[in-house]
């Protein structure tokens, strides 16, 4: 399918694949261990099937970037959305550690195709309907919130589902995959049949192949030499680690305040689903953050505070007992998903006006791939140091982290930023535009 469409027709389009490529994660998010635990899975056994999906999507994070580069967004969007039915397909009928890891290899790949490829086509579609001047932040923050509101909602009716379901029917824990499934088929249905796409050159696989590596190369060199791409995969990096903290560290701290396991579960879910509404009020916020902080890069610094004051209170709460400090914990998570959805989402403005087409998937993977190396660290570091120092320690530190990185947004270089010849930008109160003299 191809041809143009209107800003307005592709905000509705984005908006909906936005939402249908986060509804699957979240529809699993509470019952994919507790189904592997019913079918026998040993937690090692768990543990090595959540890492096998981790190295994959890992693994495939650039290459994926750079062929969505090569042959499209669009088909890439259709490939992942092909490879997650597979996958939850496989998960609802696993009976074995085999099955279950080889639905968590299907899913990494899923993952790593679905990284950046949406906002990659709402961002070119638009650059054709209005210029390469068009505002990017209102629909990049709808489409956020899009995602977020699929994961709140997916979370929610994951949860119920097993409850719903008679056991005469099928394995109650095995509805939230099975949901998922016929979630990502319609996404599929969606993007091969709703997503228009320019006209590309016809290339041959041979020709595919050898364009993948290139394109990688480029774009990496594009993020590691330009001065604002360097500072905006640092900050990554450093999303990456407030995020694993708060996944690492507030499990257990709420089961500790909520009195038993299965309690502190529910309490979990609860303040997840909160934490997802947080971050889909933090991603609508942002353009009005940016607005009143005078750009981007300053509404970068407002939401980097706020996120490193919400890790803050985590660390001044963590040694309270009581409803008072459960209230106190789910509010400073919910705080810190909207300041970490504000950042976030300024930061993929900024990357996006930082790229042209011809990168602009590679280096949203080159993101990606620095958020993940930050939470590798993180999940190394910060356990050690809950577990030896306390949990306030391990939340101090990160909050010390976060608010470091806030460093990098300040001065944002002005002038030309280094780039591939043709491909020339400047930079206006910290805004990265298109040289209208190239």
């Amino acid at each position: 399918m191809t041809g143009d469409v209107s800003a307005r027709s592709a905000l509705r389009r984005y908006l909906v694949v936005s939402f249908l490529t986060w509804l699957p994660p979240g529809l699993m998010l509470a019952s994919m261990v507790l189904l592997m635990t019913e079918r026998g899975l040993t937690l090692s056994e768990i543990g090595v099937a959540v890492t096998a999906y981790s190295i994959v999507t890992l693994g495939l994070e650039l290459p994926t970037g750079g062929l969505a580069d090569v042959i499209g967004p669009r088909v890439v969007l259709a490939a992942s959305a092909a490879f997650t039915v597979a996958g939850l397909a496989l998960m609802t009928m696993s009976t074995d550690f085999g099955m279950f890891l080889v639905s968590d290899v299907l899913m990494g790949v899923a993952r790593a195709l679905s990284s950046g490829p949406a906002d990659s086509w709402y961002v070119d579609t638009l650059h054709r309907a209005e210029g390469p001047g068009a505002d990017l932040k209102p629909g990049l923050a709808r489409g956020s919130a899009s995602g977020s509101v699929a994961l709140c909602l997916g979370v929610l009716a994951g949860g119920a589902a097993p409850l719903l379901v008679p056991r005469s029917v099928m394995f109650p824990l095995a509805a939230p995959p099975l949901l998922g499934a016929v979630a990502a088929a319609v996404l599929l249905v969606v993007v091969v049949f709703a997503l228009p796409a320019p006209a590309r050159e016809r290339r041959s696989l041979a020709g595919v192949l050898r364009g993948v590596p290139a394109t990688v190369a480029g774009g990496v060199r594009l993020a590691v030499r330009g001065a604002v791409l360097r500072r905006l995969t640092l900050a990554a990096a450093a999303s990456g680690v407030v995020l694993t903290s708060v996944e690492l560290l507030t499990p257990g701290r709420l089961a500790a305040l909520a009195g038993t396991a299965e309690r502190g579960g529910l309490a979990y879910a609860v303040v997840a689903a909160l934490g997802f509404a947080g971050s889909a009020f933090g991603s609508a916020l942002a353009p009005r953050v940016a607005r009143a902080a005078g750009g981007s890069a300053q509404g970068a610094v407002a939401g980097t505070v706020m996120t490193a004051l919400s890790v803050g209170a985590l660390a001044a709460t963590a040694g309270l007992d009581g409803p008072a400090a459960l209230f106190g914990t789910a509010l400073a998570y919910v705080a810190l998903f909207a300041g970490v959805s504000v950042t976030g989402l300024l930061c993929l403005e900024l990357t996006h006006r930082a790229v042209t087409s011809a990168e602009r998937n590679t280096v949203s993977s080159t993101s990606s791939l620095s958020l993940q190396a930050g939470a590798a660290a993180a999940n190394l570091g910060l356990g050690a140091l809950a577990s030896g120092a306390g949990l306030a320690a391990a939340w101090a530190v990160t909050a010390m982290v976060v608010l470091a990185s806030a460093g990098l947004f300040f001065r944002m270089p002005l002038g030309r930023v280094p780039r591939d010849p043709g491909a020339e930008l400047y930079s206006v109160r910290g805004e990265i535009r298109s040289d209208p003299g190239q």
